[in-house]
């Protein structure tokens, strides 16, 4: 054993980004096995590999430059659909798949936006989930106007996605308040301080667009002034601030960021620069400077296309499995991935194992309905004998090879309950199969290196608890789907839930198909004693008594509906009634297809994982989106569960607080503190919307839209970025109901309940109202963002950071009146102050921490800026005429009066009213782009 755990832990070390889906590894400072998938919705277009191709060449190039010599692209694997035609110089798929690609080809998540961006759950330092470009980003070269040269782009993005840093502008305060030894002025948000450019706006009218001089309206500039920067910088400028421009050629370091921006890096890293947050990581530790003035070697492509599913059910019949109903559970669970879950034109082969291996089922194509029938009498019904996992990997790998003449791309779905110490033996033979292993750990005693299988191969890793009934194993064989991106034909599942019904109680239960889905719908009761009187009512009222449900023999305890064509959208109402002398568990469940094969359904995808931060804690993830497209004001529940002990229930949150990175972005976040020790975590997440509007908003984390340049005193402007309706930013979903299934193995190092202190307050706010600072936040819990705290503890500094970096030492605000709240609860407090005149040019920092009942405190919050500032009037408007070229934005911004700003969405009240003049811009040649 002390062989295989040192194996394992060289594994762990090679493969900790596995966990998280990407298989990217750093090989002597070069990125290794990139994965690009093509979305199968993509039309077949030879352009998008090879500007692909072009790009991360380029890409590579930039990036060994602005991180100073240290990193590359160095290989690269490209993802070619099903849909597109075979070419001799595309090959098998190995263990990648489109649903763990770090870079994603597709449609645009809101047309006609082609926006790159990159997808981030997590907070500062943890990795994104995809990168996102559109066909039309890579094929259509008029775009590099707005955004900038598409490796540079790329580089940009990849930074979000590896490093875990964030953007330097700001769509939402593209200016800010500063304030140096000759006042306060407004800046433009940017990183480093002091790049030169010019405020604009531009007046439109249908087509034609004039631009302006922008006006203040009370305190800042109107709403829809953006900055126009010079093309020439004096300054080096960060990727993560404009990519299109020059002059940058590095990642703001200490030295040069600005730490006043009101931007995203600022907030979530806690002012730190991206190079810092970047020095910090695994890759840095990791590679030392090469000693070159290029990349090591030119970055390398190879072709991979998408074939048909191949899968193997590799299903444990020892002894063990007779217990506790394991059998029965599995046989109803498999029989459910076999007929409604499995897509059509998939290869499916069955193999059991116990002390050795056998093949039930040959590995044979499902075309209809009677080929997934005929694999259901193959599924086993007894167990008996000793466990040998390798015993049924070996069969499994065999059945495969037998039919496809390769192991190549192909899945087993391994199932066990029971230990097996020679797991070791097949370690290798597995990764040299190039298959995916799907691993399903059952109860309390299953093999403590199973995972490893899975995180070898990128294959999902599945935990399920024992129960009454098998429902909670239904769900996680319903997770296992096809990771090619056509969602077309995938299952869905709309409904699972269980309860414990007494006798002649009731369970009455609504599913919700929604017009998104409603294709083979399949309807399920489960019960643990006596079969229950039931009926189920559809949205039209016609009801489908126990006579319409099928119960087989050999599953004697489950009955089924399948409704045929495309179900009625709207509520289902199951009536269940306990007719059993004793109490009983009873539970239903719901699965269906997508209606439309060119509508995305509403999905919800649930993670579960230790975030990169103090404590290490667990942190639960649900995204509920349609298509790449945000799902906002769902309730999302997740329910965690581990063997021998209750099951916790939590309700998921997207405001922005706590586990929350970003507020209305369709990730609803949790922190998990009731953690029971060591072992697996079995998460389950329940996405519910009533009569919901989704409303369509742009993407974070996304390469900027550069709206004009200004070059030897001309300013051109590109095309205004489309705006939307608000009808047109809202899709009416109406109700809906989705399930997701994930799992979790944590190790608390020998501390069975560990203890948490209340979580960093990410939201602080601050505005002046009447001579009086008012601050606003949301409350965090005891417990990271669960519970209530003790009491704040508040300090102000007329330094930044000083404020950040000794907060112990700055001015204590007295906040002892100020009792917690429960946590995700708006907190609000007014600061009268004593031995401060507040008057023009006032600009005050805040921050705070929370404090347990156990003197455990929080990390130092964002820190909020008040800011009392009065401009002076405009006399002369703005008249360019190409002799100002290089002119410093803080000369501008005091030429046109600016007024109050309030950093990191600080609100202040009106002071006065100030005459506003329109200035003019005499703009000798304008060239639209795009």
């Amino acid at each position: 054993m002390g062989v295989f755990r040192s194996l394992i832990f060289l594994l762990s070390f090679q493969l900790l980004h596995v966990a998280k889906g990407s298989m990217v590894w750093l090989n002597k400072n070069g990125y290794e096995d990139l994965v690009v998938a093509i979305n199968p919705q993509v039309p077949e277009d030879a352009n998008i590999i090879l500007n692909t191709m072009n790009m991360i060449k380029n890409a590579s190039k930039y990036l060994f430059e602005m991180t100073k010599h240290r990193f590359f692209f160095k290989s690269v694997k490209i993802i070619i659909p099903k849909t597109w035609k075979k070419k001799s110089n595309y090959s098998r798929l190995k263990t990648e798949s489109y649903d763990k690609a770090d870079i994603i080809i597709a449609d645009p998540y809101m047309k006609p936006v082609d926006d790159p961006y990159t997808l981030q759950y997590g907070g500062c330092k943890e990795k994104g989930r995809y990168i996102h470009f559109t066909p039309n980003f890579l094929l259509n070269d008029s775009l590099t106007n707005v955004y900038g040269e598409k490796g540079r782009v790329f580089v940009h993005e990849w930074a979000h996605f590896r490093w875990g840093v964030f953007d330097e502008y700001s769509s939402d305060m593209p200016f800010y308040v500063s304030r140096n030894s000759e006042g306060a002025s407004v800046e433009a948000t940017s990183c480093p301080a002091g790049v030169t450019g010019i405020p604009v706006f531009q007046d439109c009218s249908r087509d034609t667009c004039e631009p302006r001089s922008c006006r203040y309206d009370g305190q800042l500039y109107e709403k829809g002034c953006v900055f126009i920067p010079d093309i020439l910088q004096n300054i080096s400028c960060s990727i993560m601030y404009l990519q299109y421009i020059p002059s940058v050629v590095e990642f703001c370091d200490k030295n040069t960021h600005n730490s006043e921006a009101p931007n995203m890096q600022n907030k979530i890293c806690n002012h730190k620069s991206t190079w810092e947050v970047i020095m910090e990581s695994d890759d840095f530790r990791n590679s030392a400077v090469v000693n070159a003035s290029a990349p090591p070697s030119e970055t390398t492509f190879s072709l991979l296309q998408t074939q048909d599913r191949a899968v193997a059910l590799v299903l444990d019949v020892s002894g063990s499995m007779s217990m506790h109903n394991r059998m029965r559970h599995l046989r109803s669970a498999a029989e459910v991935f076999l007929l409604h879950i499995i897509e059509i034109g998939s290869w499916v082969g069955i193999v059991t194992f116990d002390s050795g291996a056998s093949e039930k089922a040959p590995l044979q194509q499902i075309t209809n309905d009677a080929a997934r029938q005929k694999l259901v009498q193959c599924l086993p019904t007894i167990g008996s004998g000793q466990t040998n996992i390798c015993a049924g990997i070996r069969k499994g790998l065999k059945l495969i090879a037998d039919k496809m003449n390769t192991t190549y791309g192909s899945e087993i779905v391994l199932l066990t309950d029971g230990e097996d110490p020679r797991i070791a033996a097949c370690l290798d033979l597995v990764k040299q199969s190039a298959a995916k292993i799907h691993t399903i750990a059952l109860g309390p005693l299953a093999a403590k290196e199973l995972e490893e299988f899975s995180k070898l191969t990128g294959g999902l890793k599945l935990y399920t608890v024992d129960g009454d009934v098998p429902s909670k194993l239904t769900e996680t064989f319903s997770a296992i789907t096809s990771g090619s991106g056509d969602i077309s034909d995938q299952s869905i599942q709309l409904e699972s839930k269980e309860l414990v019904v007494h006798h002649s109680a009731w369970m009455n239960t609504t599913v919700t198909v929604d017009k998104t889905v409603g294709n083979d719908t399949f309807f399920s009761i489960a019960w643990s004693l006596s079969q229950p009187f039931f009926f189920l009512r559809d949205p039209k009222g016609k009801e489908y008594g126990s006579s319409d449900f099928t119960i087989d023999n050999s599953n004697p305890n489950t009955a089924r509906l399948s409704i045929s064509g495309t179900a009625e959208v709207g509520d289902w109402q199951f009536y269940i009634k306990n007719i059993h002398t004793a109490t009983q568990a009873i539970s239903v469940t719901a699965i269906s297809r997508p209606a439309h094969s060119d509508v995305p359904p509403v999905s919800v995808a649930a993670h579960m994982n230790r975030a990169n931060r103090a404590f290490n804690p667990v942190v639960v993830y649900a995204e509920v989106s349609q298509g790449f497209l945000p799902v906002l004001g769902a309730t999302v529940i997740a329910t965690i569960e581990k063997d021998g002990a209750a099951a916790v229930t939590i309700e998921l949150l997207d405001n922005g607080a706590g586990a929350d990175t970003m507020k209305n972005d369709g990730i609803y976040s949790r922190y998990f503190t009731s953690l029971q020790g060591t072992g697996r975590y079995s998460l389950k997440v329940s996405a519910h919307g009533r009569n919901t509007t989704t409303r369509l908003s742009l993407k974070q984390n996304r390469a900027s839209y550069i709206p004009g340049y200004r070059e030897n005193g001309k300013i051109y402007m590109n095309a205004l970025r489309p705006k939307f309706a608000d009808k047109e930013i809202q899709v009416k979903l109406g109700s809906f109901s989705r399930i997701s299934k994930s799992a979790l193995v944590v190790n608390t190092g020998g501390d069975s309940a560990p203890i948490y202190p209340p979580c960093e307050v990410t939201d602080l706010h601050a505005h002046i109202e009447n001579e009086t600072i008012v601050l606003s936040w949301t409350a965090p819990g005891g417990d990271f963002d669960n519970g209530k705290a003790d009491h704040y503890i508040i300090k102000s500094s007329e330094n930044l950071l000083d404020l950040r970096n000794h907060f112990d030492r700055a001015t204590s605000v007295n906040s002892s009146n100020l009792i917690p709240k429960e946590a995700g609860r708006e907190e609000s407090f007014k600061i009268e102050p004593e031995n401060l005149v507040i008057e023009n040019d006032t600009i005050i920092y805040f921050a705070i921490r929370a404090v347990d009942d156990t003197n455990l405190m929080s990390e130092v919050s964002n820190i909020a800026q008040a800011t009392w500032f009065i401009p002076p009037k405009a006399s002369v408007p703005l008249d360019y005429d190409g002799n100002n070229d290089g002119a410093n934005s803080t000369v501008i911004v005091a030429m046109v009066a600016l007024c109050v700003v309030v950093v990191c969405t600080i609100v202040s009240s009106t002071l006065c009213v100030l005459q506003k003049q329109k200035g003019r811009l005499d703009i000798e040649t304008m060239q639209k782009h795009v």
